[in-house]
């Protein structure tokens, strides 16, 4: 998820040793799994959001959150040295903790924690990145493949540089633009999966305490649909200059005719761009083309950095 604030363990560390120029982790004693019932987990997560959204009773719910947190704790990955990623689970200590990208997700990660007591076998990682995908398919998104196996560090010693996930403008339409392509073009992916993995943006909102932005980018910030596509399409975006009948102090956003709903220049960028643009077309008026493109960029961004075993039949090739 592009982050709205660009301008805004008593454990000892386990062992580490370097493979070329990528920092990989050992399994220390308390990363040790047991057997983990997904289902319970994912139950557990569901159940959550469910009850703090009856809580708030406003419409708003941690599925967004939960959708970022995923995003955030795996998109720091660089496939040029394979570190980062949601493997380590890294974003629980300083300096990720403190990143302004992660700006607000402290609440989402403690709000996880009484479920990460009842199944102590699951890494954080596992369980940061599975709130997201569990997130997604209760709000009536795709099933998103996903699998155990993140490790957790003890540390944020092996933290990659500050600076790795998305911002949501850099100061002008161009310098934005290339920004989307640097960061998703650093962990392998191409325009198409970009694009799809924007799509994210169907749900939650942004906060002005969190980030300086306001508002939703839908109508059904709790529902995952292609709708952020069609209203990119459609909806004539503009500047927004007034917020409550007074002057507009935070930074640049858009807003549509009601003034309900933004965008922020990093979403604008996809139907500025020609390239991106294409892709959002489509999306616009295919819903399952963007669910079935999401739910494998989505997956396999969660897996980036993961050493996952390789297969039985590996072994033998």
């Amino acid at each position: 998820m592009f982050s709205a604030t660009a301008r805004l363990a008593s454990r000892a560390a386990p062992a580490a040793f370097v493979v070329g120029s990528a920092t990989l982790l050992t399994v220390s004693p308390v990363d040790a799994k047991g057997n983990v019932d997904l289902k319970a987990v994912k139950t557990d997560i569901a159940d959550l959001i469910d009850k703090d959204a009856e809580k708030r009773g406003d419409g708003t719910a941690y599925t967004g959150t939960f959708v970022r947190l995923a995003w955030h704790c795996a998109g720091t990955y660089a496939k040029a040295d394979n570190s980062g990623g949601s493997n380590g689970a890294r974003m629980r200590f300083n300096p990720e903790a403190n990143w302004g990208a992660n700006a607000g997700l402290g609440g989402a990660r403690a709000a996880l924690e009484p479920i990460k007591a009842k199944h102590p076998s699951i890494s954080y990682g596992d369980l940061y990145t599975l709130a997201g995908v569990t997130a997604i398919e209760e709000a009536a998104g795709p099933t998103i493949p996903f699998r155990l196996g993140r490790e957790d560090a003890s540390s944020g010693t092996t933290s990659p540089p500050d600076g790795r996930l998305p911002d949501a403008d850099k100061g002008s339409m161009p310098k934005t633009t290339s920004h989307i392509r640097d960061v998703f073009t650093r962990m392998g992916f191409n325009d198409r999966e970009m694009v799809a993995l924007c799509g994210a943006h169907a749900l939650g909102r942004c906060h002005t305490d969190a980030s300086g932005y306001w508002g939703p980018w839908t109508n059904a910030e709790t529902t995952f649909s292609n709708e952020y596509f069609r209203l990119l399409v459609e909806e004539d975006w503009t500047l927004k200059k007034t917020h409550k009948g007074k002057p507009w102090t935070g930074p640049i956003q858009y807003e549509d005719k009601t003034g309900n709903l933004m965008m922020l220049p990093s979403d604008i960028a996809l139907i500025q761009d020609p390239e991106f643009k294409k892709v959002v077309e489509i999306y616009a008026k295919d819903e399952d083309a963007f669910f079935k493109d999401f739910a494998s960029a989505f997956s396999r961004l969660l897996e980036l950095g993961v050493p996952f075993p390789a297969p039985w039949w590996k072994f033998w090739a």
